[in-house]
């Protein structure tokens, strides 16, 4: 944050539920009902249009930012190494299987956890409820921390930093450990999600977990699709919205082909 040429940006997951569990034990996504029952419902089948809404409503656009244009594809140019920093081995374990998932389900991303902070460019922070504000504070000093709190009362938050070619060099996402199964999960794969580039909420479009008023705790087919549109190469960081315009059907296509094999949607 130091550095003029970088600007943070922020998301956050408004979360309407929140329930203790003192004690977890790692599980399949699958195996919480909350979730099985979103995946029994989700849709699955969609327009380029409709892809394309959700793409461009989340990759350009900032819910919260401090500076900076942001009307300009962000994305990582480099592999993606993250890094759990807590003390729960449990929630350590479950977040390294969201981070494998995200890795094979989006085709050109290089992404796996990292051993140390040293050389990771996600920093995933670990913490109590009763300390995330705290922790927030921490990272963005009191006064940026009174306004993320104000404008988006969070129940966890990622936010990156750019440079002055929209590629983005660094990551910082804060989740709780302490509210329960669904939530945490929920706010693992969006904050990570968002993280990467479409960091934008949008309350208009209803099948994307970058929605405040949508909860997943899974990888949705929809968001695939905007992650796979987002780290194809011949979408590059800076472009604007008429440059990627140009490209998009070309690059839809090569993206439903994909997310097609890897859900074995079919034809």
């Amino acid at each position: 944050m130091s550095r003029p040429s970088q600007f943070p940006i922020f998301a956050s997951a408004l979360l309407a539920i929140a329930f203790d569990s003192a004690v977890w034990q790692p599980a399949a996504s699958a195996e919480i009902p909350a979730i099985a029952s979103r995946q029994h419902a989700e849709k699955k089948s969609f327009t380029d249009s409709e892809i394309a809404e959700g793409f461009f409503k989340t990759a350009f656009g900032a819910e919260y930012h401090l500076a900076g244009r942001v009307d300009r594809i962000r994305k990582y140019d480099t592999p993606v190494r993250v890094f759990a920093d807590g003390n729960r081995s449990d929630r350590k374990a479950q977040l390294a299987k969201v981070v494998a998932d995200i890795g094979q389900k989006v085709q050109h991303l290089d992404i796996a956890m990292a051993d140390n902070g040293d050389s990771a460019n996600v920093v995933v922070k670990l913490v109590r409820d009763r300390d995330l504000f705290r922790t927030i504070t921490s990272f963005y000093g009191s006064e940026r921390a009174r306004e993320i709190r104000t404008s988006l009362d969070p129940q966890c938050l990622s936010g990156f930093r750019k440079n002055d070619n929209y590629q983005i060099e660094h990551s910082d996402v804060i989740l709780t450990v302490d509210n329960g199964d669904f939530i945490f999960l929920d706010c693992a794969y969006e904050e990570l999600l968002q993280s990467l580039g479409p960091i934008n909420d949008t309350s208009s479009v209803p099948w994307t977990m970058f929605n405040d008023n949508v909860s997943m705790g899974f990888f949705d087919v929809y968001d695939q699709y905007i992650l796979n549109v987002l780290y194809d190469p011949r979408i590059k960081a800076g472009m604007t919205v008429a440059e990627v315009n140009a490209v998009l059907p070309e690059v839809l296509a090569d993206v439903r082909a994909w997310v097609r094999k890897t859900n074995n949607l079919g034809e």
